[in-house]
């Protein structure tokens, strides 16, 4: 079964990540504790896509969190569908990137990659036949442009043959809050190009 492996990576990233699974769930009937409440077969069809089956019959998302702080996480697993996710795959540190490419990507990005790759292989490793990944990611911050290149670039170099997809915010001038976006999104720009199959470029 053509397995996807979801990640999602700062803050922006994991909100619209948040966002993705609510919806994907109510598409395959499934409700926030992971049980299966459809009225339809198709609902079951592909299921393996985007989730795992658990015991119990409970389905999981295969998708890992990242953050380099802990706020959006917590966000995350007291909202709707907080319960449903897999504990172990919220990978965050302390420090925050502040907004600073270098930071995700070189410093404190860097001392938390292979903690993510962990959950990734972990995650690889129980598809029969993975087909790739997506990452939902900003390009304007400091962990979703800096931390989520790397990811990609870490993954890139352990699983070649697998297509990596991205769902990329870019930063917009109306509602810019941070004042280095342009630098964030020009040296992520740079690494999607050569990193990824496909990157959709999202407005924000």
């Amino acid at each position: 079964m053509r397995e996807i492996c979801h990640l999602q990576a700062g803050q922006c990233g994991n909100q619209i990540g948040a966002k993705f699974w609510e919806v994907i769930s109510d598409e395959h009937g499934i409700d926030p504790t992971g049980t299966y409440h459809g009225d339809s077969d198709l609902q079951l069809e592909r299921i393996n896509v985007y989730y795992n089956e658990a015991t119990g019959g409970k389905y999981v998302p295969r998708a890992v969190m990242i953050d380099l702080e802990p706020g959006t996480m917590d966000s995350i697993r007291s909202g709707p569908f907080g319960q449903i996710f897999r504990p172990d795959n919220f990978v965050f540190g302390q420090g925050g990137a502040g907004n600073n490419w270098a930071k995700g990507h070189y410093t404190e990005g860097a001392e938390l990659v292979d903690a993510v790759l962990d959950v990734v292989r972990k995650e690889a490793e129980g598809c029969d036949c993975l087909q790739g990944f997506q990452m939902t990611h900003s390009l304007g911050g400091g962990t979703g442009s800096g931390m989520g290149t790397l990811t990609i670039s870490k993954i890139r170099e352990e699983y070649p043959d697998r297509i990596m997809n991205t769902h990329s915010i870019v930063p917009s001038p109306k509602v810019s809050d941070v004042v280095v976006e342009p630098y964030n999104c020009t040296l992520s720009v740079h690494q999607l190009v050569e990193n990824t199959d496909e990157t959709y470029c999202i407005d924000n």
